[in-house]
């Protein structure tokens, strides 16, 4: 029987020599592979008294819209700039080369309410750390973070200190 990182696809040298690229697609192209992804994500949340799952454009909808299905519960999406037509929360935060910046609606999240924030990646942490703070502007409050993959040699869980923070896989490396 198969393990979920036995679906991960990595290509060694690329964006650049010296980086192991983790390759998701190919937990998306095999049934099984989505279904160990979901029910492994689900698992984590065993306990958890939450109200939504926020997703983070744009694999965390991948994953995080499929656990919103099953677990009965709302789910709200953290999109890049400019692409949600209703008024808007955003936060800017910085890159490698740069800054982005991400926003919700602002009706989307309430005072008081419990969230799940999911993604795909946790590498250097700067989106989902921008992603925590947006939602806690807005009175969320963050229960959980949960990745698929983690890149431990980036140190991400840093800039997420102080939150609960799970990851299926990890990797040692970047």
């Amino acid at each position: 029987m198969k393990k979920l990182e036995d679906y991960v696809i990595t290509i060694p040298d690329f964006p650049e020599e010296g980086i192991m690229f983790r390759d998701i697609t190919g937990i998306l192209k095999e049934a099984r592979g989505i279904r160990l992804a979901e029910d492994q994500l689900m698992e984590k949340l065993e306990g958890v008294e939450f109200d939504a799952i926020v997703g983070l454009e744009s694999r965390g909808f991948l994953f995080g819209m499929p656990m919103a299905y099953q677990m009965n519960k709302p789910f709200i999406p953290i999109r890049k700039k400019g692409k949600l037509p209703r008024e808007t929360v955003e936060r800017t935060y910085d890159l490698e080369y740069g800054t982005a910046t991400i926003e919700v609606h602002k009706e989307d999240v309430s005072e008081g309410e419990k969230l799940v924030l999911v993604d795909d990646l946790l590498a250097t942490g700067g989106t989902m750390e921008a992603a925590c703070k947006l939602v806690e502007s807005l009175g969320g409050k963050v229960v959980k973070i949960l990745f698929l993959l983690e890149l431990e040699g980036l140190n991400g869980r840093a800039k997420l200190e102080g939150y609960d923070v799970e990851s299926i896989v990890k990797y040692e490396g970047k």
